[in-house]
């Protein structure tokens, strides 16, 4: 199903995506130096997401965890709709004045 998922979101535009239920999803990781476990650096991520479940982010997340040799310290992330399907207009004709 996951698959199916990430090949139909790879198949729609950005527009579509968010008329969807998609909003921008970014999140910035605060994780430890492998070497230096008392050194914090940071890495931010974006992409575009389902709220409230965020299923792209926790994936995200899983793999950082099973891949990523640095060890997440925390994570801070926003997610904001960017259009609803209620504010977009199909426009079928311009007029143009002077």
């Amino acid at each position: 199903m996951k698959k199916i998922m990430e090949v139909a979101m790879a198949d729609l535009s950005e527009t579509e995506l968010m008329l969807s239920g998609y909003g921008l999803t970014t999140a910035e990781l605060f994780y430890r130096m492998p070497d230096f476990r008392n050194v914090l650096n940071t890495f931010v991520w974006q992409e575009y997401d389902l709220a409230p479940d965020h299923p792209k982010l926790f994936g995200f997340i899983e793999f950082w965890q099973e891949e990523i040799e640095g060890p997440l310290h925390s994570v801070r992330f926003v997610h904001r709709k960017l259009i609803a399907p209620g504010e977009w207009r199909s426009v079928t004709g311009e007029f143009t004045l002077h």
